[in-house]
């Protein structure tokens, strides 16, 4: 064998349940799943929303604001404010929505790609918005339309 003929070797892979790791070394691999995911891609704009040295709760600003105003209408709901607490709510996804688009980073508000993460935030907050304006008794929004499409519904 030549002279520097080892760095050029072939790593050895002994059957079909070994395969060479990072370094060429043969491993075992299995089909079990992994204690410890190693391997999963960030969600894009997943990054942090502020430099690595800050603390933990500025890095995660974005989503502590969406947690603050869904905490602030769940308050609001519970002490009798039905329907602005529910707007509140409403307007916290789309909030977060807003926030998914405009921002490159935005931490764990990153759940899937930023169009997925986008059109759920906004309609669940839309439909959220929408159903508290139209909450009974005394709607704030009324459709036409809808009484005449639910005509199996109670009316006064």
């Amino acid at each position: 064998m030549p002279e520097g003929a080892e760095a050029f070797e072939k790593p050895l892979v002994r059957g079909p349940v070994s395969a060479p790791d990072a370094e060429g070394r043969p491993r075992r691999v299995t089909r079990r799943f992994p204690l410890f995911t190693r391997d999963t891609a960030r969600p894009e704009g997943g990054g942090r929303a502020a430099p690595g040295d800050a603390p933990a709760p500025a890095r995660q600003w974005p989503m502590l604001a969406v947690l603050g105003l869904v905490a602030l209408g769940l308050l609001l709901t519970a002490l009798d404010v039905f329907r602005v607490g529910c707007i509140l709510i409403g307007a916290a996804l789309l909030v977060g929505a807003a926030l998914r688009w405009l921002l490159p980073g935005v931490g764990m508000l990153a759940v899937r790609s930023r169009f997925t993460d986008i059109v759920t935030y906004g309609v669940l907050g839309a439909a959220i918005v929408l159903l508290a304006l139209m909450a009974q008794p005394g709607p704030w929004l009324q459709i036409p339309f809808l009484k005449d499409t639910l005509h199996f519904t109670v009316s006064n």
